[in-house]
């Protein structure tokens, strides 16, 4: 094992590639290398509540909600996530904020001298998380809300105990190294339930029998949507309720998908921390993800921007944008600007979007994994298809060609985001 004396990086970029390299492969989960790593460190047993949230889709958003509420209660709150879409810096927030360089630089310090007096090496997402983890303590967070990056039983996100566990939708992605089946799935991700504590399920599908079993083995209490909490639209179309044993709230609705924010609100309300009504309605208010259904005006042209990139996570953003044109019936016609990486199910995604989508702008991706142009084409045989060189010139093409009746999509993955992002900032 390399033993040389810690770097000396004063770069944010140059730490992100030194983590890039210092591990053999980018994933490799199991959590035998990164204990003893967080022991070292001190981060296994924080002094504050921890909120964990596993699944396929949703939890970015659910998570995101739950540090919203927390954070309008006036708790100091951590909130740890992945991917990041834009900047690396958007992985770890302090009270809504995303850290500094800095921060990040000097835990990526203490977490390389940790591993090497362990003689471990540690792969680009545990030494990120671990960081993470260092600056929550560093700061005596009041509330640590962390998003499991892969499954949940071997994620380094599971070295920490929660006192509340979240599992959202759950569906088949990631099954090479998650399994084939709903149920293997399942109980990777019923990994991170403990002893005694409270379990939401949010997931709009039958409970799995995994995650039934590690409940009622773990002795947790479990919650589940459409049996011990429920929520339902108003008919104003402004607010929904959320019902549960005790419990009738009226609440706003939200830019996010609204069956995320009534999962962290079952989890905040089995939480038992002190939740006024206010912070709930203006927690749900303030709370914006970007790439979850996000929506910008560029250029006088209204864009949607969703990074889902499986069945599960399209089927989701279909139900939004069959909201969303209810709404505003200026819209007429969908043009997509896609792209997707080569080891998702492009066909099963496009299936489903081509009775929405009039038109499609396509491009390969600029990274490894990406869709050749010809995996894609094949998929959207049949449509009306433009292909560009990047996927900066086929939106430029979108806001160029669209009319005000044409509601731009940009979606298939996070890198299609990431690539529009780079040419908007550009532009500024």
């Amino acid at each position: 094992m390399n033993q040389q004396a810690p770097l000396s990086i004063d770069s944010l970029d140059t730490w992100l590639n030194y983590w890039s390299h210092v591990h053999v492969t980018g994933i490799d989960l199991g959590l035998e290398r990164v204990i003893p790593v967080a022991e070292k460190l001190g981060v296994t047993q924080p002094n504050a509540k921890v909120f964990t949230v596993a699944g396929t889709n949703g939890k970015g958003s659910t998570t995101t909600t739950l540090a919203a509420i927390l954070n309008a209660q006036g708790y100091k709150v951590g909130l740890y996530q992945s991917p990041h879409i834009y900047r690396f810096n958007e992985r770890v927030k302090l009270g809504g904020v995303e850290v500094d360089d800095q921060s990040l630089i000097d835990a990526f310090v203490q977490v390389d001298q940790a591993r090497r007096d362990c003689d471990l090496s540690l792969s680009f997402f545990e030494a990120t998380t671990l960081a993470a983890f260092v600056i929550f303590k560093q700061q005596q967070c009041d509330v640590w809300v962390l998003e499991v990056g892969l499954g949940g039983r071997l994620d380094v996100v599971n070295v920490i105990d929660p006192d509340i566990a979240v599992i959202t939708n759950i569906g088949l992605d990631h099954t090479d190294w998650l399994g084939d089946t709903i149920e293997k799935i399942a109980f990777e991700k019923a990994g991170i339930i403990r002893p005694y504590i409270p379990v939401i399920f949010a997931g709009e599908q039958p409970l799995p029998q995994a995650i039934q079993d590690k409940a009622q083995s773990s002795q947790a209490d479990l919650y589940t949507v459409n049996r011990d909490y429920f929520y339902k639209l108003a008919e104003d179309g402004q607010n929904w309720y959320f019902a549960s044993e005790g419990t009738t709230l009226k609440l706003p609705l939200g830019t996010l998908a609204i069956e995320n924010i009534a999962g962290a609100v079952a989890a905040i309300l089995n939480s038992g921390l002190e939740i006024s009504q206010s912070a709930l309605e203006k927690g749900i208010q303030s709370a914006r993800l970007a790439g979850r259904f996000e929506q910008r005006q560029v250029d006088g042209k209204t864009v949607i921007f969703d990074a889902g990139h499986n069945p599960h996570g399209v089927e989701f953003l279909l139900k939004q944008l069959r909201n969303f044109l209810e709404y505003n019936k200026q819209y007429t016609e969908v043009v997509a600007v896609f792209s997707m990486l080569a080891d998702k199910d492009i066909k099963s995604v496009v299936d489903l979007l081509k009775p929405t989508v009039l038109h499609w702008k396509i491009a390969e991706l600029n990274v490894p994994r990406a869709a050749p142009i010809q995996q894609l084409n094949d998929a959207l045989q049949g449509q009306t298809v433009q292909q560009y060189g990047n996927i900066k010139e086929a939106f430029k093409s979108a806001l160029e060609q669209t009319n005000n009746n044409q509601l731009i999509l940009a979606c298939g993955s996070f890198h299609t985001l990431e690539a529009i992002w780079e040419y908007l900032e550009e532009c500024q």
